[in-house]
């Protein structure tokens, strides 16, 4: 993931700190007004407040006068989730110390002016750091008091784009802005058996999103529910839909699961409920899962797949060989598909390690009687080798790049 060119700032590092360094906006004119012992008093009450309002990991820490620190140690370790983070963060103890105090009957307002610098775990000089924290501080308040800012311009306006993204993805599920695309899924044949169903989202001023981009988002921000939810239901009235046209009927429908919808309590009810909406065909629908989520928590994996097998419902392995494979869980797991990632698709006619790869998953779904899939067949020759080498349908451009209801239901009459 791309963050910025400023190494000096946010050095790449998988492991990430804040310093948040905080000024009193009002303080000094209510100390001059009310007094040296109201204003320590003062000062008293805002240091309960920062205390009891930090992250419970966070180190609270007065320098003297009216400035405080916080150190927020337990962050993100994707640069961009972490200056995001201490942005949130910051701005949280802005609105905390923004509140009214009372004092001796009245009531008072400060707010805070708050700087903050990110850095590698691995940092050493504390005076570089705090300098740094200082600068971006005063920074904060030239632009105004009860503002935050970052040591550096391009991760201030960075961490900002992030969050009005984050609010714009609420947004867009509150909004419909999402919909489903569907690629084709191919058999030895030529036949097209199937199809995987990819969300898509159209941001009002953006354009098309990449799913890239706001997948892995949805996830850290606790959409993956909810979307993942909207998508099944979406699959289903689609399938169900499907279901009443002679060129689609028999199509079968791959939908991907987050690791938070199939290990959340409900999910086998949820699925159903879909299916029982849409009158969609359960034998139609395959579920899609990643090996990081079945290692989540294997046990719960095979009873929640038994228990939507005894339905009807199929399930693959998506991005089979990329995760911590276990022969011994895999044997075990109530399987119909191993997909093979991309990855080892794209060079395989000329990398003879990625060769190998391949010609092992698909051996090894033979021998375990799964049926298996390659992801992102671009060749002729992609495919031809995958074919030859016993895997039996294939998904990719060859093909056709995921295409909308319309789209497919006009390439199927052609085929």
């Amino acid at each position: 993931m791309r963050w910025c060119s400023c190494q000096s700032c946010c050095p790449r590092s998988p492991y990430f700190k804040a310093l948040l360094l905080i000024d009193l906006d009002n303080f000094k004119t209510l100390n001059e007004t009310l007094g040296h012992t109201a204003g320590d008093r003062l000062l008293q009450q805002m240091a309960v407040r920062l205390t009891a309002g930090a992250a419970p990991d966070a180190m609270v820490a007065r320098f003297g006068g009216d400035e405080f620190a916080i150190l927020l140690e337990r962050i993100p370790d994707e640069r961009e989730q972490a200056c995001a983070h201490a942005k949130h963060e910051a701005e949280r103890i802005s609105h905390l110390l923004d509140q009214p105090v009372q004092l001796d009957g009245e009531s008072l307002q400060l707010g805070a002016s708050i700087g903050i610098t990110v850095f590698s775990d691995d940092a050493r000089d504390a005076g570089e750091l705090l300098r740094r924290a200082d600068m971006a501080m005063y920074r904060a308040k030239a632009a105004g008091r009860g503002t935050v800012r970052f040591f550096d311009p391009s991760l201030q306006a960075a961490a900002t784009a992030r969050l009005a993204l984050e609010s714009d993805l609420r947004a867009g599920l509150r909004d419909h802005a999402f919909f489903l695309h569907y690629q084709p899924q191919v058999e030895r044949d030529g036949r097209i058996a199937g199809v995987e169903a990819l969300v898509r989202w159209r941001h009002p001023r953006r354009g098309m999103v990449s799913p890239a981009e706001f997948i892995p988002l949805a996830e850290e921000i606790g959409l993956a529910l909810p979307l993942g939810h909207w998508v099944l239901d979406c699959a289903c009235r689609q399938l169900a839909a499907w279901s009443r046209q002679a060129e689609t009927r028999h199509l079968e429908l791959a939908v991907n699961v987050s690791a938070r919808q199939l290990h959340h309590p409900a999910f086998v009810a949820q699925v159903l409920g879909c299916l029982a909406s849409s009158g969609a065909d359960p034998r139609k629908l395959k579920l899609e899962i990643t090996e990081g989520t079945l290692l989540d928590d294997v046990e719960d994996a095979i009873e929640k797949i038994n228990a939507l097998k005894a339905h009807g419902l199929t399930f693959a392995i998506d991005d089979f060989g990329t995760g911590y494979s276990s022969l011994a869980y895999l044997s075990r797991l109530p399987l119909d598909m191993l997909k093979i990632d991309r990855s080892f698709v794209l060079d395989l006619t000329t990398n003879p390690n990625d060769a190998v790869i391949a010609r092992t998953i698909i051996a090894l779904g033979a021998n375990l009687g799964l049926k298996v899939l390659a992801e992102g067949v671009e060749t002729a020759a992609q495919r031809d080798f995958l074919f030859e080498n016993g895997c039996q349908a294939y998904q990719g451009y060859l093909c056709a790049r995921p295409l909308a209801p319309h789209a497919l239901a006009r390439l199927l009459g052609a085929t």
